[in-house]
């Protein structure tokens, strides 16, 4: 059992009855009538070609036996020439049509499958790695089309062995009967392998998926895994969840492919009957040598459609499990609820918290029955030790979660009733870590607002810290940033990420320790243009940092998901409460008093 631990479905994983992935299957299929009508019409043209070849090659062997009239055998040579050559033309339309038609499919499904997942609030990707949602979309759609395409290829050989079996029935109906006697074993030994087929395939998918979600999180973090030197660790961790991989699909493989050599021990047993009673037949001129090789190289004609019909139903579960694993990534519900879609023109900033209660995970609460109000253009700065709520409250606000109870009211309305994507418009959210895309720092400013001209890119750096800094980059503002900003500074990613959101004017502005990643020089910069532009936009400051508790309208001190107290920044330290002991703790040795008095007593 070792080797399956962390194979294990996800959460929102979910069983499918075949009839109901089938039936969702053809519905992706549906906008392409016209062209699958092509393709079976081309592909029953191309069997019936294919199935003539023996046919006329058994003629031929007849007149070389008989008459041996060389005109007659080159004209039958001719017709089998031309034959081969229309079944090549019609199998490449077939192809082509065929091609097209899975790859629209796919690409619908990918389409479908990227929707789903970027409807998703943050708590999905909390409790599902990426690299395994990211394998899904990619290789599961991938093992769909491919067994898309076998399906096609199952359909030509059915008709193969229509066309065949109706050829033979006018020559020999014992040679017949010997020949298809052994098809229901072709189908018992296939669907045998029906269920191991599909486990196994269940399995090795989700151990490519766990290689891609190790492989992704491993890069992501390589700077701390060569910080602390633990290459070979990382190395030797891999190695496991890859060799775990492989061991898993090398049983799948085996289950798979082990039909095969069952399906050529069949094939070898009717050839032994065909040649002992057709050789027999010949002798005693009851059939032609020409017939008899007709059955011969029908069985061979047979077994390659047979073979891809048989070896459909393990491959046919490869697909149906990736199907499964890619509509139950479609069908998972966002957690987070929207009863309405009204869209604001515009936000005045009122916040309420309403009797809030949220937990991340089951009976881990952070808030319960939580109640604050903020007033329209009111600046709030939110303190308290790490694990508070400081962050889950931004967090709620800007929908990223789902709350259990109570309500969350912007200008008087539940937050559940706005339209999403309009609401979110007016919520600017600046947190502590930037993440930029790997594009131009004008482009990452402009991400939000791609109207946006050059000049409102400079009015936006200017309300940050000044747009001075730009004009040291090589390149200025089309200077490429690199995967996540990798290319310039900590403290330049932040001010890009204040631009960028300062850039769409939003009602209400979040700062999640905004500046906890930009050097003092730069802070003492941003700190002015900030204060001018909280100014008459509701703000909530999850503050560590002196200047930003010193110059906001009200703070409050949270502790465990509680309001301890609240007040400005005067009144709090004349109580001599929370928020005293948290500003002597972390925010009065960055005051201008304590450095002055440091320098006295040095």
């Amino acid at each position: 059992m070792g080797m399956y631990v962390g194979l294990e479905a996800e959460e929102y994983d979910r069983v499918y009855k075949d009839k109901v992935l089938l039936k969702r299957i053809f519905r992706y299929f549906s906008p392409y009538k016209r062209s699958m009508a092509i393709i079976i019409l081309f592909l029953t043209i191309s069997s019936l070609t294919y199935s003539f070849v023996p046919v006329l090659v058994s003629r031929a062997i007849n007149i070389l036996e008989t008459v041996r009239n060389v005109l007659s055998l080159v004209f039958l040579i001719s017709i089998i020439l031309i034959i081969n050559s229309l079944s090549w033309v019609f199998n490449y339309f077939t192809t082509r049509y065929a091609a097209q038609v899975i790859g629209n499919v796919v690409l619908d499904l990918r389409r479908d499958a990227g929707q789903a997942v970027l409807n998703h609030d943050l708590s999905f990707f909390d409790r599902n790695p990426i690299g395994k949602i990211v394998s899904r979309t990619n290789t599961d759609s991938r093992d769909f089309g491919q067994t898309v395409d076998l399906t096609l290829q199952l359909i030509s050989s059915l008709l193969v062995i229509f066309f065949l079996l109706i050829i033979m029935s006018f020559i020999n109906l014992i040679l017949l009967l010997i020949t298809i006697i052994t098809f229901p074993l072709f189908f018992i030994i296939a669907l045998s392998f029906r269920k191991l087929a599909r486990s196994k395939t269940l399995l090795g998918q989700r151990a490519l998926a766990s290689v891609n979600a190790f492989v992704k999180e491993s890069f992501s973090g390589i700077q701390i895994a060569k910080t602390f030197r633990q290459e070979a660790k990382l190395y030797k961790n891999f190695n496991e969840v890859n060799t775990n991989s492989y061991k898993v699909n090398m049983r799948r493989a085996f289950v798979l492919n082990a039909i095969f050599p069952s399906l050529g021990v069949i094939q070898g047993i009717v050839i032994t009957l065909l040649v002992f009673y057709g050789g027999n037949s010949v002798l005693g001129n009851t059939i032609s040598v020409g017939d008899l090789s007709l059955f011969i190289q029908g069985l061979t004609y047979l077994f390659f459609p047979l073979l891809t019909l048989a070896s459909f139903w393990p491959t046919f579960q490869t697909g149906m499990a990736a199907s499964e694993r890619i509509f139950a990534l479609i069908d998972t519900l966002p957690q987070v609820i929207q009863k309405d879609n009204i869209k604001p023109s515009k936000l005045q900033g009122e916040i309420e918290f309403r009797n809030l209660s949220f937990e991340y995970e089951e009976s881990k609460e952070v808030f319960k029955n939580f109640t604050l109000k903020i007033e329209p253009g009111e600046s709030v700065a939110i303190v308290g030790h790490t694990g508070a709520g400081k962050s889950s409250l931004a967090r709620l606000l800007a929908r990223f979660y789902e709350f259990q109870g109570g309500d969350i009211l912007i200008d008087g309305i539940s937050i559940r009733n706005y339209d999403l994507m309009e609401y979110r418009k007016y919520i600017g959210i600046i947190p502590q870590t930037p993440f930029l895309w790997a594009d131009t720092i004008e482009n990452n400013i402009k991400y939000g607002n791609k109207e946006a001209s050059r000049e409102d890119v400079y009015n936006a750096l200017d309300a940050t810290s000044g747009s001075d800094w730009i004009e040291e980059l090589s390149k200025g503002l089309r200077t490429k940033t690199g995967e996540r900003g990798s290319l310039i500074s900590m403290g330049q990613r932040q001010l890009v990420v204040f631009a960028r959101v300062l850039l769409e004017n939003p009602a209400i502005l979040i700062l999640d320790e905004a500046t906890a990643s930009v050097d003092p020089f730069t802070e003492t910069r941003i700190q002015d243009a900030l204060q001018k532009t909280i100014e008459g936009r509701t703000s909530i400051i999850i503050a560590h940092r002196l200047w930003t508790v010193r110059h906001v309208d009200r703070i409050i001190v949270l502790d465990h998901g509680k309001i301890m107290e609240e007040g400005n920044h005067d009144e709090l330290m004349a109580n001599g409460g929370m928020y005293a002991a948290l500003y002597n703790t972390y925010f009065r040795h960055q005051s201008l008093e304590y450095i002055e008095n440091v320098k006295e007593l040095t």
